[in-house]
């Protein structure tokens, strides 16, 4: 039977095998994990549909079209060779990268599930991470390779391609500056720690922060829409609907799934979606469909200790929101010096389509509303 490049998406014309699983000669069990293909935007796992033995035809590193037959799994009952393009593993896509990345510097993301954005977790796939098997390094076209001189050189994945180019974009194609400003948590986390336990009762999950900054963003984008808008030609784009992605921490890095029509979900809605999000990245079911289409992105660097830095936008979309660690500081209340939970907040723009006054007005209304977090769920 031959293994062929499944269609992956509409826009997806090829891949790069980035790891075989299995090995030439290796015997075959139905449902095992056969390679791993990656692309610009998302990496997939291909299982087998039969059992036999596997003869592999396009090696680690190169790059097949989608239909090419890269390997045959001869079947040890009749030896009969027929044609089949196998499943990506359970069906679904597992991402690695979106197309539009939240690139809050590739290095710094916002992850989203824990008790304080300082403790916050990467996402790590298990059931992935217990599949893999050991291989020699040298096996693999993509590990380090050394000189005598001690250098070593890894060949660019295509999703790392895809990452620098977007990377590089967003600091050519657009006028970007950043705006800071500081928050004082303690109102939200009081209100996190008296409902916590009745809030995932009733709603079956966690209540967390960053679904606070979601609902918050929300609002402020009805009063600044050019946020919430980008340029195309000579034109810009307003959007009537608020997307709203939020950055997560993948094994192989950085994703962000978008929360639809943000503006209709509640809060316990969009800690639903985030852990919805989470579960499909851990079980390897996300979707493209799940990346695409976000007008806005809040991104993270609190969870590696960022106390403060300038998120680099999402192009095309124009602004993105950086939440930082949140810290015990001195600050001035009432003429007194208090010690307080403090955050920094920043607001990456595009100064093109965003003014100062409409980027610094926004970040205001996000520490309004995260400071009287009773505003926010009012809608007052």
């Amino acid at each position: 039977m031959d293994i062929k490049v499944p269609q992956v998406g509409e826009a997806i014309l090829e891949v790069t095998i980035a790891k075989w699983r299995k090995g030439e000669g290796d015997a075959i069990a139905k449902g095992d994990l056969l390679c791993e293909l990656e692309t610009d935007k998302i990496t997939l796992e291909l299982n087998a549909e039969v059992a036999g033995t596997l003869h592999i035809r396009v090696a680690e590193g190169e790059t097949a079209a989608i239909g090419t037959v890269i390997a045959d799994i001869r079947e040890a009952q009749d030896g009969e060779n027929s044609e089949i393009i196998p499943e990506v593993l359970d069906g679904e896509e597992r991402a690695a990268q979106p197309e539009s990345m939240a690139s809050g510097a590739a290095e710094t993301p916002a992850l989203v599930r824990s008790e304080e954005p300082a403790s916050y977790e990467a996402v790590k796939p298990a059931a992935a991470a217990e599949k893999k098997e050991q291989r020699p390094a040298d096996s693999d076209p993509m590990s380090l390779k050394s000189d005598e001189s001690g250098i070593r050189r890894r060949p660019l994945s295509p999703i790392r391609k895809r990452i620098a180019e977007r990377l590089v974009a967003a600091r050519q194609q657009t006028a970007m500056l950043t705006t800071f400003n500081e928050i004082d948590m303690q109102r939200l986390q009081a209100l996190r720690e008296r409902h916590r336990e009745r809030f995932k009762e009733r709603h079956g999950v966690r209540l967390g922060l960053v679904s606070f900054f979601v609902v918050a963003a929300v609002e402020a984008l009805r009063d600044f829409q050019e946020v919430n808008a980008f340029i195309d030609g000579d034109d810009i784009v307003y959007h009537d609907h608020m997307n709203v992605g939020v950055a997560v921490g993948a094994e192989k890095g950085l994703v962000v799934p978008v929360l639809r029509n943000a503006e209709r979900l509640h809060l316990w809605e969009v800690e639903k979606g985030i852990a919805t999000f989470v579960e499909k990245i851990t079980d390897n079911r996300l979707e493209l469909a799940d990346l695409e289409g976000g007008t806005f992105t809040i991104t993270n660097g609190g969870v590696f200790g960022s106390l403060l830095s300038t998120p680099l936008l999402n192009f095309p979309q124009s602004a993105i929101l950086g939440l930082h660690a949140v810290q015990q500081r001195p600050v001035a209340r009432n003429g007194e010096i208090v010690i307080r939970p403090m955050m920094y907040v920043a607001l990456s723009y595009d100064h093109r389509i965003i003014d100062g006054r409409g980027a610094v007005g926004f970040l205001k209304r996000i520490k309004e509303l995260i400071e009287e977090p009773e505003r926010m769920l009012l809608e007052v």
